[in-house]
């Protein structure tokens, strides 16, 4: 500590500056417009989620049926639905439902990966073999296509569209955090570790797992914004979200489902959610991207 506290003062009375890794991250970071543009993005549906009864002008699930397919005014800026329901009160609320369900599929797929990840990085050998094929099995349907057959063996709901979502991205970040316990497992720190007598579970806990979490980070947001758009998918196709739900790809089917009266006086229904769903997957890419330009010193500058 002395010798380092030294080097500092050294390096400040000769005019170096030093930052902190978390200083250069904030940075780095920050000096990206798309990933500071995605943040103020996803700020704005996560206030609006936690402040929907506070923020919506109505309550989503209230019906005016003389006003069906209304057009934005003062009283309504986003219009009315198939049903007479505020579009800009659902798209309140639905934030809150759909961000759940996304943050929810992906907490299920970083938690299951992550353990699957280690084993088969740590481990290696048979574990390894037998838990990647596993995870090459999963990986050869279609995301879309396999969350579809798992909701349809479950039934339709919103919990079993997230459990499906979740199950289809488990395999993605298995793989990340396998190559990454892979680089880090060999290091001089860890066979340190080993060295002074550490345990394996002490050695994945203390040693292994924290240096791999930079790429699980990047993954678990790049997959938050595909897991956005196959939960509002599912709902689209009647699997997931069911009426009255102010989920966003449930208010597209609905508005659908009215007939060819949304094409020709009601557009601002399908318009308006889908811009919701279209901006909140454009934000986590964006800041996906940004982490992981942070995260990586040879993508910095």
């Amino acid at each position: 500590m002395a010798e380092a506290q030294i080097q500092q003062d050294e390096a400040v009375s000769l005019g170096v500056e030093t930052r902190s890794r978390r200083q250069d991250f904030l940075r780095a970071f920050f000096s990206n417009r798309l990933a500071i543009f995605g943040t103020a993005i996803m700020g704005v549906f996560i206030l609006m989620a936690v402040f929907a009864p506070y923020v919506a002008p109505y309550s989503p699930l209230q019906q005016h049926l003389p006003q069906k397919f209304a057009g934005p005014s003062f009283a309504h800026p986003f219009g009315q639905d198939e049903l007479g329901r505020d579009i800009l009160s659902r798209v309140i609320y639905g934030a809150r439902i759909s961000l759940t369900a996304g943050l929810a599929a992906v907490a299920l797929a970083t938690t299951v990966g992550t353990i699957v990840g280690l084993a088969a990085g740590y481990l290696g050998r048979w574990p390894d073999s037998m838990l990647m094929r596993l995870m090459d099995v999963l990986l050869a349907f279609p995301s879309i296509l396999l969350a579809i057959v798992i909701v349809s063996i479950l039934g339709p709901s919103l919990a079993n569209a997230m459990l499906a979502v979740g199950i289809v991205f488990i395999p993605q970040i298995a793989r990340v955090v396998r190559s990454a316990v892979i680089s880090v497992r060999e290091r001089d720190y860890i066979e340190a570790e080993r060295a002074l007598g550490a345990g394996d579970a002490q050695i994945v806990l203390s040693g292994i797992l924290p240096n791999s979490m930079a790429p699980l980070i990047v993954q678990a947001t790049l997959t938050l914004a595909t897991a956005i758009l196959d939960v509002a998918a599912l709902s689209f196709l009647g699997l997931g979200a069911r009426a009255p739900t102010p989920e966003w790809g449930a208010m597209l089917t609905d508005a659908f489902r009215s007939g060819f009266g949304v094409f020709l006086q009601g557009q601002h229904a399908i318009i308006f959610p889908g811009v919701a769903i279209a901006l909140a997957v454009l934000s986590v890419n964006f800041i996906g991207d940004g982490l992981r330009d942070a995260l990586d010193p040879r993508r910095r500058g």
